[in-house]
């Protein structure tokens, strides 16, 4: 991103620069997929009956981003994703289509510096924004951690680096798409108005992690208090009043709509799509957008470690 400062993923023109210190990457990946037998797919849907809410925040935690002020807002019923897409369903859309993400066609994307051993952070570019993200050469949906990674102990994770290109390509066979904005926050508040978390305004009520989020200093130090360091399964952590399991934390989510902000200052192009919930990156003392209001963008073909999505359906 090219907001001030931000956890959530280097932006498209970051993406650009990096490009040219990639300009002989290829995938070098094994790029056949198989779920294994006995795999659930968490593919179930929570049908809403839509109606009017609140949206938004008169006490916004970063104005420029457009998070308030809180204004009545209709939606229509609606069918979405308990759960964020997980690899195994996005593996299946892969056997059945054949498609490639857009990580994969440029054979490189960005994982959090952490996680990577010396050698690689050593070799791979990283953004002058955010220092914290490396440009890894194979890293993409099958290889989350870049080379020598896979899917083996994370079928039930969100499916990341997909950009919102990929997503919606994924919808076109689904029978799906993106929620819009406003359908993503009906359904994240869980029938709570004005809370700043799909649970309340207690981050941690009773001493409780209800989300997957970074503890500790960022972006050096995570004490990963809440059982993870990087993605969780989607089914951790309580589900909402509504069903919806890590409406924030874990993966930012990838909405319908483009960008619109009260200021320039966000830094978001028109061209960009918004992005909601937050992600195991973002932490209180630098990128608190897990707050329910909380939002933010990139460009539609921009892709990293903490990005995934949910879709949403017609009722019948």
């Amino acid at each position: 991103m090219t907001t001030g400062g931000s956890c959530c993923g280097p932006s498209g023109f970051e993406r650009q620069q990096a490009e040219t210190a990639h300009a002989d990457a290829v995938a070098v990946q094994d790029h056949a997929v198989a779920v294994p037998d006995g795999v659930r797919d968490y593919d179930e849907t929570v049908e809403l009956p839509g109606g009017t809410f609140l949206m938004g925040t008169d006490t916004p935690s970063r104005p420029d981003d457009g998070e308030g002020p809180a204004r009545e807002v209709g939606v229509r019923p609606f069918r979405i994703d308990a759960y964020a897409v997980s690899n195994a369903r996005f593996a299946r859309f892969v056997e059945a289509t054949g498609y490639v993400t857009e990580t994969e066609r440029i054979g490189w994307s960005y994982v959090f510096a952490g996680f990577l051993p010396a050698a690689i952070r050593r070799v791979s570019p990283r953004p002058e924004v955010t220092p914290w993200w490396c440009a890894v050469t194979g890293a993409d949906w099958r290889h989350p951690g870049g080379p020598g990674t896979g899917l083996d102990d994370l079928w039930d994770h969100p499916v990341v680096h997909v950009s919102w290109n990929d997503a919606a390509a994924y919808c076109a066979w689904a029978g799906a798409r993106l929620p819009t904005e406003a359908e993503w926050e009906y359904a994240a508040r869980g029938g709570l108005a004005g809370k700043l978390y799909p649970w309340g305004d207690e981050l941690t009520p009773g001493g409780e992690h209800m989300c997957n989020i970074w503890q500790g200093h960022f972006p050096v130090r995570n004490l990963a208090e809440d059982g993870y360091r990087g993605t969780a399964p989607v089914h951790a952590f309580p589900p909402n009043g509504h069903g919806l399991h890590n409406a924030v934390g874990n993966v930012w989510e990838w909405c319908a709509d483009r960008w619109s902000a009260p200021s320039p200052r966000s830094g978001h192009d028109a061209g960009s799509r918004v992005m909601r919930g937050g992600s195991y990156l973002c932490h209180v003392s630098y990128c608190d957008r897990y707050r329910v209001a909380a939002r933010t963008a990139n460009t539609p073909d921009s892709c990293g470690g903490n990005v995934g999505f949910r879709t949403v359906r017609p009722v019948m």
